[in-house]
């Protein structure tokens, strides 16, 4: 997993509550066995009309988007089924911070086990952001280490994140990068 520490990025306003895993990434694309290749397929019934064109009324199919990787949802993002392939997708479109009013919990989890950094974000701020995402563009700067988000106004917004995710993703370390941390340990009971 790659480690963040800042990230700086255009933001995609997806102003819907109650996003599901299916509508993050549909169960016809999960046939592969890596977990890189799923981003062509995200938010897929949105994105593109039944004979794979891709659909002008969406918003990420707008050019102005094209360099999108901070995501801006509504309510319980990431419901739904369990699948890990929904943050698999969104890392692999480009996506590495999504802020929302709050999170379906499994989908939350499975987000900090890949690298992509879930924010909650208060309701207000969140539509204030919306609205001029909108409207122009705009970058947001996601500082992990100081846990700040620094918008084009230059305001300073505080979010919590828990601190064993926090040095995960600071570290970049996924389940087994902390498991080979006791490299010696398992050597030691293996060799007994």
């Amino acid at each position: 997993m790659e480690a963040i520490k800042e990230h700086t990025g255009l933001v995609y306003p997806l102003d819907r509550t109650n996003v599901d895993t299916d509508q993050i990434i549909p169960k016809q694309f999960l046939k592969r066995i890596e977990r890189t290749g799923f981003g062509q397929f995200l938010f897929y019934h949105w994105r593109f009309d039944d004979d794979g064109n891709k659909r002008a009324e969406f918003g990420l199919n707008q050019t102005k988007y094209n360099t999108a990787s901070i995501l801006l949802a509504g309510e319980n993002f990431g419901c739904g089924s369990s699948r890990e392939h929904a943050p698999w997708s969104l890392l692999d479109y480009g996506f590495r911070v999504v802020i929302a009013p709050s999170f379906a919990d499994i989908f939350y989890n499975n987000a900090l086990k890949n690298g992509i950094i879930p924010i909650q974000m208060d309701q207000l701020q969140l539509d204030q952001w919306m609205r001029q995402a909108e409207d122009a563009t705009l970058t947001l700067t996601v500082d992990l280490e100081s846990q700040r988000i620094l918008d084009a106004e230059n305001n300073s917004i505080h979010f919590d994140i828990p601190a064993y995710h926090k040095e995960k993703l600071l570290n970049g370390w996924d389940e087994i990068a902390l498991t080979l941390q006791h490299q010696d340990k398992i050597d030691a009971f293996e060799n007994n």
